[in-house]
């Protein structure tokens, strides 16, 4: 019986610690925006429109609509659909600029601010609940992990 087991564990094992770290990271993103989702679930909100609102409301000047897909955590490739949803929903508004009309300007409305804001303590709790247990010192670590990681794709 201890051999069989033995026998599927090596099945199922990785063939790298690369992977072995690449599958986790999947796993836990999986896991913790399932969590995530739950919040923003109660004000209709996806994680990328949330995103946009996090984006907008620390630039209350507004964005050109390009360098709100560039700064999202998740890229979307359809940005401008995206816009137009938040925009249908009063959360953010757009309009061209005067010097070049090429660029479309995008700003969060009093609406919006007030939905992000009010998901400012559920999200900091889901998040406590979800990680909290860590500490901080491991979540320090943590973070510097991911950013050395990320670094070397750029």
């Amino acid at each position: 019986m201890k051999a069989a087991t033995q026998t599927r564990n090596k099945e199922h094992r990785v063939g790298s610690a690369e992977e072995s770290a690449f599958l986790d990271l999947l796993r836990t993103t999986d896991m913790l925006s399932r969590g995530l989702m739950m919040v923003l679930k109660t004000e209709d909100l996806s994680s990328t429109q949330y995103n946009v609102l996090r984006i907008l409301r620390g630039a209350r000047e507004g964005l050109p609509c390009g360098e709100i897909g560039s700064r999202m955590i998740t890229r979307d490739p359809d940005i401008t659909r995206l816009l137009d949803r938040m925009e249908k929903r009063r959360l953010i508004s757009r309009c061209r600029e005067t010097k070049d009309r090429r660029m479309v300007m995008a700003r969060i409305t009093p609406e919006g601010l007030k939905v992000v804001g009010g998901l400012d303590e559920p999200v900091q709790a889901a998040h406590r609940k979800q990680l909290g247990h860590l500490g901080r010192e491991r979540l320090r670590a943590l973070t510097e992990l991911l950013s050395l990681s990320r670094s070397r794709l750029v």
